[in-house]
């Protein structure tokens, strides 16, 4: 029993510390973050859809019910489309860039960190410049983009007040700003790939692009996967890029801008909850089953 007691008292004493040290980190993620999260849910299930009333259960009601409003797939239609055109594109211009500083170019030290600033600038940022840059007025009205193509004999555009086109517009600052993340973590991958595994391929007669096609890019696939993720709950979340660039327009609304205007517009705390409920599950479709992958690759190593 003695040597039971001193064991139990010696692990405590190896895990306690560290315990007691991370204690109050998971006691605010919990209140803050998933208490909070729990909060959001049991709201969205009520009937408060004024600021006065106590709010009664209803179950899925409005979960459901907030199909039937044409604003709502308005907006889960943007952000789709925003997601798409973000995501594939910073990936690619990342993937690209990557590429460059992998081949080593002069200065790329120089070249690294212009393309790595953006991303020290804020949405709110970088959304008041691309609101210049993407203004829609054509011909003695044109300035940033539209003045540009003017010039040079291109066609003017819209941007993001079109009405088809108009959040594949908006995601272009977001590329803008998350391209060279994106870049970083490619240019990582690339230099994390052993140099004899590309040497024993062009021995092999492999071309240089047969060595990154059958060789390094199936080696990039968790920074690919990684990256997709990262820029995929960015997108879906997406709030002050839009507000910065275009405000409250129903022509570029997302769910995000929707939640805000049924709370602090309409004054609807349930239907906020409820379209804050759906953004959380649309990122929680990305998230976890990236967390479980990473569980299942860690313990098969």
């Amino acid at each position: 029993m003695a040597r039971r007691g001193g064991s139990a008292l010696r692990r405590a004493r190896a895990w306690l510390p560290g315990l007691l040290l991370v204690a109050p980190s998971i006691i605010l993620i919990g209140v803050f973050v998933y208490g909070m999260l729990g909060w959001n849910f049991s709201l969205a299930m009520t009937d408060k859809h004024d600021e006065v009333s106590e709010g009664s259960f209803v179950g899925l009601r409005n979960l459901i019910d907030i199909w039937d409003l044409p604003r709502w797939h308005l907006s889960v239609n943007h952000a789709i489309l925003f997601t798409v055109v973000f995501v594939g594109g910073a990936l690619l211009l990342g993937w690209f860039l990557a590429f460059l500083m992998e081949k080593g170019i002069k200065g790329e030290g120089t070249f690294r960190a212009i393309y790595l600033f953006p991303m020290a600038i804020s949405f709110v940022a970088t959304g008041i410049v691309w609101r210049w840059l993407m203004n829609s007025g054509q011909g003695e009205r044109a300035v940033g983009l539209n003045r540009l193509f003017d010039v040079i004999g291109l066609p003017q555009w819209a941007w993001f007040r079109d009405q088809d086109w108009g959040m594949a517009a908006m995601a272009l600052p977001a590329i803008w700003q998350m391209s060279g993340y994106v870049m970083a973590l490619f240019l990582a991958g690339f230099r994390g790939v052993p140099e004899e595994l590309r040497e024993a391929a062009r021995v092999d007669g492999c071309t240089e692009w047969g060595v990154y096609r059958h060789i390094v890019l199936p080696l990039l696939r968790p920074v690919t996967l990684s990256a997709l993720i990262i820029l995929g709950h960015i997108s879906l979340k997406t709030f002050d890029l839009v507000m910065a660039v275009s405000g409250k327009q129903i022509i570029t609304d997302v769910p995000a801008v929707f939640m805000w205007v049924a709370v602090f517009d309409s004054h609807d705390p349930a239907k906020g909850a409820t379209i804050a409920s759906y953004i959380v599950l649309s990122v929680a479709i990305f998230v976890i089953p990236y967390l479980i992958w990473s569980v299942r690759k860690e313990r098969r190593s």
